[in-house]
């Protein structure tokens, strides 16, 4: 079965249409954009006509290419504290100048010391420290988008993942350690593979879930899974000028579910950040 991410975006979006409506305040996402960027130009088109389609402004924040670390936080500090903005998230990738050398779990350190400047309250991406160490410890009213989306997946296809084997393939910040988190929170045996795993194929073959965001074309063939599995697809590339996923569009033909790239997880993902905000929106 092909998940249909649009469909039940569309799904999302009806219902925040109906809350913002009952708010009776403005609600506004502030978004940093630093630089240009194909992939993330597609994503944020889409942040706009879901936003203008449930009522709430989506305001853009374009900083050039080569800002600094320390004039990217300043600016951020500024627009976190504007009051009309209900929410403020910061599109990554981050240009290479901010993050020379060290990264930490997949994730340049400069990034999270920029991504640390944004307060839980107004945090609907959930990619500070703060937000993240509520999330982990089961605290947070709000899940990151990514584990929003498949959860919503999971959850109309009556997926228990409890004691299910899961394969998550990526370890980063976006994708890997927060569904990885959430899934051994909830219960399942993860396994996590990043560029250090030796045999990869060893643990995608007996998984019964499987979730990659890595970001690289057809990584994960049909020939490594095994028939029946659920295979979510969170990676993003560009090939040939099109969007891939991470994983081949044949592995559909094996999979009892099988998100696409795109139209699958991507629609949900932005979907489940506006939800964030709108909930946001209640207690501010």
């Amino acid at each position: 079965m092909i998940i249909d991410g649009k469909k039940m975006a569309e799904e999302i979006k009806n219902s925040l249409k109906d809350e913002v409506s009952k708010i009776g305040k403005k609600i506004r996402l502030a978004v940093i954009q630093v630089g240009k960027n194909p992939v993330t130009e597609k994503f944020l088109e889409q942040k706009k006509l879901f936003g203008g389609a449930v009522g709430i402004d989506v305001r853009m924040y374009e900083l050039p290419e080569n800002v600094s670390t320390n004039q990217l936080r300043e600016k951020l500090a500024e627009i976190v504290h504007i009051k009309e903005n209900t929410g403020v998230i910061i599109q990554l990738p981050l240009p290479k100048q901010i993050n020379p050398h060290t990264k930490l779990f997949g994730v340049g350190v400069n990034t999270q010391y920029i991504l640390d400047g944004i307060i839980p309250e107004k945090d609907p991406d959930m990619l500070s420290s703060k937000s993240i160490g509520l999330f982990s410890s089961g605290r947070s009213k709000i899940l990151p988008p990514i584990v929003g989306a498949i959860k919503y997946i999971f959850d109309r296809n009556n997926v228990d993942v409890k004691g299910k084997q899961v394969t998550v393939i990526g370890a980063g910040k976006l994708v890997g350690k927060p569904v990885a988190t959430w899934l051994i929170n909830q219960g399942a045996a993860v396994t996590i593979i990043d560029e250090n795993t030796i045999d990869p194929t060893l643990h995608t073959m007996g998984a019964d879930i499987l979730i990659s965001g890595v970001g690289e074309p057809n990584l994960i063939t049909a020939d490594m899974i095994k028939d029946g599995v659920i295979a979510i697809d969170c990676g993003t590339s560009e090939a040939n000028g099109k969007v891939v996923g991470d994983l081949d569009p044949k592995i559909a033909d094996k999979a009892s579910l099988f998100t696409p790239v795109p139209g699958g997880v991507g629609p949900l993902t932005v979907a489940m950040l506006f939800k964030n905000l709108v909930e946001l929106a209640k207690k501010s």
